[in-house]
């Protein structure tokens, strides 16, 4: 229970370093990155075995950011877990950042691949993952995907790519908050049934509340006993959670808030007079 208490008062800081960070740079993603924030305290937090202050241990496993433009939250994650100071989060997009707008594994440590153009992660990630098989090494590979996302076709070559190679260091999050930027995800091009689409690929699914701390936890070790197959947790989640404004508003997909706007996000997550 403390170890859970932990994690979710991490998450406050997370979310609060989103609406900071995309603030000071007047530009970025806050909507998507505040849909994943669980998914990934939880993952650098207690499930990834990783080393901060060695970012290249070859032990480590390896996390990999389809939806690159999200990169918000795992900067405000990773500053949080200790690969580098929690200051720098406000050098985002700035000129000669480490911290750039899609995350470039030429600048800063700990990033495995760059990313931003959609569609490829599970691919890269699919790679690593039988690259540790032929080696007979431990480490897993993850791979954030956005629900948008999930409308190229490239994942759906990856999906059987891991299918067929049973693949079973492999684990697939969705970030599941039903919208994009051009809107709802039905009504742009429709998902649904995702789980069974998951299923049919030969995946082993696992749904859980993405924002429900002690449910990511028990989705992440269900996926580490799942044997002989990949596996992909559908987290269902709220763009923009933790801010009222912000939620369930396709909007924010790319918008930055003002100060006023931070202001209230602030005293939100914190509680009133922060």
């Amino acid at each position: 229970m403390e170890n859970v208490e932990r994690l979710k008062e991490i998450c406050k800081d997370v979310r609060a370093d989103i609406v900071r960070m995309t603030n000071a740079a007047g530009s970025g993603h806050p909507g998507g990155s505040l849909s994943a924030v669980e998914a990934m305290v939880v993952l650098y937090g207690n499930v990834m075995n990783h080393r901060p202050s060695e970012p290249s241990w070859p032990g480590r496993d390896r996390f990999f950011l389809s939806k690159g433009h999200a990169c918000p939250v795992v900067y405000a994650t990773m500053a949080r877990t200790g690969y580098f100071p929690v200051d720098e989060l406000v050098t985002l997009r700035k000129l000669g950042t480490r911290l750039q707008g899609h995350p470039s594994c030429m600048t800063l440590p700990g990033i495995e691949v760059s990313s931003g153009s959609l569609g490829q992660g599970l691919s890269v990630a699919n790679g690593f993952a039988l690259s540790a098989k032929i080696d007979r090494k431990p480490y897993r590979a993850f791979c954030l995907l956005g629900d948008g996302e999930l409308q190229e076709g490239q994942i759906w070559e990856a999906m059987m790519t891991a299918a067929h190679y049973k693949l079973d260091n492999v684990c697939a999050i969705v970030d599941y908050n039903g919208l994009q930027i051009d809107g709802e995800i039905e009504k742009v091009m429709g998902l649904a049934p995702l789980e069974e689409k998951w299923r049919s690929f030969n995946w082993h699914v696992i749904e859980c509340d993405g924002h429900d701390v002690e449910q990511v936890l028990a989705a992440y070790e269900e996926s580490r006993q799942t044997q002989g197959k990949p596996s992909v947790i559908i987290m269902k989640t709220v763009k923009g959670k933790g801010i009222s404004f912000m939620e369930n508003v396709a909007g924010w997909h790319g918008k930055p808030c003002n100060q006023e706007e931070m202001k209230q996000a602030l005293e939100e997550i914190y509680g009133k007079g922060i």
